[in-house]
C-alpha cells in the first residue's frame, strides 16, 4: 500500500511513472483509465477525474442499452467524477511501474452516484455503523486455469479448450505443483499490492483452483476481491494461459464465491469492542446471531439475483455439486446454503450461495441488508438442518433461473427499504436487459439437437 507522499516520492525517482485510476462496474469489473503519473499527481489528485456515465449502465458487451434513469440517450451520456479512496492506493507489481487507486462515484455536485456498486456497500455499512457494529468478510474465490491463452478461447469460441489438470487436483500437491509457476506469480502479485495471501489449493473441477485471503472489513475485501479477479487474469495472460470466475464453465463444479461474514461492536472512533456473534445460546450463539442468520434465510430467495447476477449462474445449483439448492443452514453442513462455522471469536456465517461471476460489492451489500433485517425484526432462527440438504424436502430452494430471482428481487419491499427504488430498478433493468439478450439467442445446444433431426 502506498501513501499520496510515497507516490510523489516514487514518480519524482521514477520508479512509477503510471497510475490506473478504476471504480468497479456493475458486472463486477474494473473500469478506468491509465494515468501518466504526473498528469496523476498534477492534476487527478487536486481535482479528481472523470468518466462516461454509460459505464454504470451497459451490458457485458459494454452495448448501450434502454431502460436505465441514470444514463441514457435521451440524457446525453453526460460524466460522472471519479474520486480516488487514497485508503486504495497501492501498487501494481505484475505491470512494471504501476500503481492503482479505486475510485468512488459522483455527480458533479458532489452526491453520490446511488447504483455504483461500491456506493450501494457503503450505504449497508453506514446503517451497520449506526448501530455501532462493523462487519468483517472474506471472499473464497475458485477459478479454471487453461493452457490456452485468452485470444486462442476467443478463436476457439471456447470450446475444446484445455484445462491447466486433467483431473481433480481438490488438495493435490501434485496438482498444484503442476500449475505452481502462475499460481505463485498471481500469490505475490496480490502480496505485492497489499493483501494478505493464505493459501492456494486444487479444486475438483479440471484446472480448478482456489487462492485464498485473509479476511478484512467488508470494504477492503471487497475492493481486494475486485483488484484480484482482474489481477489474476492479467498475470495468466502474461504467462500465455487464461483463467475463468464464471459460474458454471461446464457440466462439473462450478465456480463458487463462497461468503463467510461476522459482525464486531466498534465506537464512534472505530475502537474494537470484539465480536458479537458468540453467546450463552444453543450452539454458543448470541441472540444478534441467531437473528441475523434468520434474517439471511428469510431475504436469500429475494435477494439471491445480487449473488447470481447472470443467466449462468443458476447452472450451478444442481443437487450433490457442492453448490446450494436449500435455503437452510447447518453447524458445518456444505450441502447448506449457509454453513455456520468456527466458535468463539471466529464464529461466523458462510454463504454458500454466491457464483465467482458475484459482484463483491453488491452480494456483501445484500449479506448486511438481510442480516439487518432479521436483527431489526428480532426473527428467529429456525432448527438446523442435519443431514442431505439437497434431499430434504422441506427448505425452500435457491431461485432456479435469473428470471426467478431477478422477479424476487424487483419485488422485494427488503431490498426497497435497504438499497431504495432507485437502485432496486437499476438493477432489476440489468436483469432484464441480460433475460432479453438470452431470449434472443441461438445456442450450440439448440443446433445440435435441432439441425438435422427436428
Amino acid at each position: 500500500m502506498l501513501s499520496l507522499d510515497d507516490l510523489r516520492a516514487a514518480v519524482e525517482s521514477g520508479s512509477i511513472d503510471t497510475v490506473l485510476l478504476a471504480f468497479t462496474d456493475m458486472q463486477g469489473r474494473l473500469q478506468g483509465k491509465r494515468c501518466a503519473a504526473r498528469y496523476f499527481l498534477d492534476e487527478v489528485v487536486p481535482h479528481a477525474a472523470e468518466a462516461c456515465n454509460y459505464l454504470l449502465a451497459v451490458d457485458v458487451e459494454m452495448n448501450t442499452v434502454d431502460g436505465y434513469q441514470m444514463s441514457s440517450w435521451e440524457r446525453g451520456y453526460g460524466d460522472m467524477v471519479l474520486r480516488p479512496d487514497w485508503c486504495t492506493l497501492r501498487l501494481v507489481p505484475w505491470h512494471e511501474s504501476t500503481a492503482l487507486v479505486l475510485c468512488d462515484v459522483e455527480w458533479a455536485d458532489g452526491s453520490s452516484v446511488l447504483a455504483s456498486p461500491r456506493q450501494v456497500l457503503r450505504r449497508q455499512l453506514d446503517r451497520l455503523a449506526e448501530r455501532g457494529l462493523v462487519a468483517d468478510v472474506g471472499t473464497e474465490l475458485e477459478f479454471m486455469l487453461f493452457a490456452d491463452t485468452y485470444q486462442a478461447a476467443w478463436r476457439k469460441d471456447y470450446r475444446e479448450l484445455e484445462p491447466a489438470n486433467q483431473y481433480n487436483v481438490d488438495y493435490s500437491m501434485i496438482g498444484t505443483a503442476r500449475v505452481e509457476p502462475v499460481l505463485r506469480r498471481i500469490r505475490n502479485g496480490m502480496a505485492g499490492a497489499g493483501m494478505i495471501v493464505e493459501s492456494a489449493k486444487g479444486e475438483c473441477n479440471l484446472g480448478q483452483h482456489e487462492i485464498a485471503f485473509r479476511y478484512a472489513d467488508a470494504l477492503t475485501t471487497c475492493d481486494n476481491h475486485t483488484i484480484y479477479k482482474t489481477g489474476a487474469k492479467e498475470i495468466a495472460d502474461q504467462a500465455g494461459m487464461a483463467l475463468t470466475f464464471m459460474a458454471k464453465f461446464d457440466e462439473r463444479e462450478g465456480n463458487s464465491c463462497h461468503v463467510h461474514i461476522s459482525l464486531r461492536s466498534a465506537d464512534r472512533d472505530g475502537a474494537d469492542g470484539g465480536g458479537v456473534f458468540a453467546g450463552n445460546g444453543r450452539h454458543g450463539f448470541s441472540p444478534l446471531f441467531e437473528q441475523f442468520v434468520a434474517g439471511q434465510l428469510a431475504c436469500l430467495r429475494e435477494l439471491c439475483f445480487l449473488f447470481a447476477p447472470n443467466i449462468n449462474s443458476y447452472k450451478r445449483y444442481a443437487a450433490g455439486s457442492f453448490a446450494p439448492t436449500a435455503v437452510a443452514w447447518g453447524m458445518d453442513n456444505r450441502t447448506c446454503a449457509l454453513r455456520v462455522v468456527g466458535h468463539g471469536p471466529s464464529l461466523r456465517v458462510e454463504n454458500r450461495v454466491p457464483g465467482g461471476d458475484m459482484n463483491p460489492y453488491l452480494g456483501v451489500a445484500a449479506l448486511i441488508a438481510a442480516g439487518l433485517h432479521g436483527i431489526e425484526r428480532e426473527l428467529s432462527l429456525e432448527p438446523e438442518l442435519i443431514g442431505n440438504a439437497y434431499t430434504a424436502d422441506w427448505p425452500p430452494r435457491v431461485p432456479a433461473t435469473l428470471r426467478e430471482a431477478a422477479e424476487l428481487f424487483a419485488a422485494s419491499t427488503v431490498a426497497a427499504e435497504a438499497f431504495g427504488s432507485e437502485v432496486v430498478e437499476h438493477y432489476a433493468n440489468a436483469a432484464r436487459v441480460e433475460l432479453a439478450a438470452f431470449d434472443a439467442a441461438v445456442t450450440d445446444w439448440e443446433r445440435r439437437r435441432g439441425f438435422e433431426r427436428l
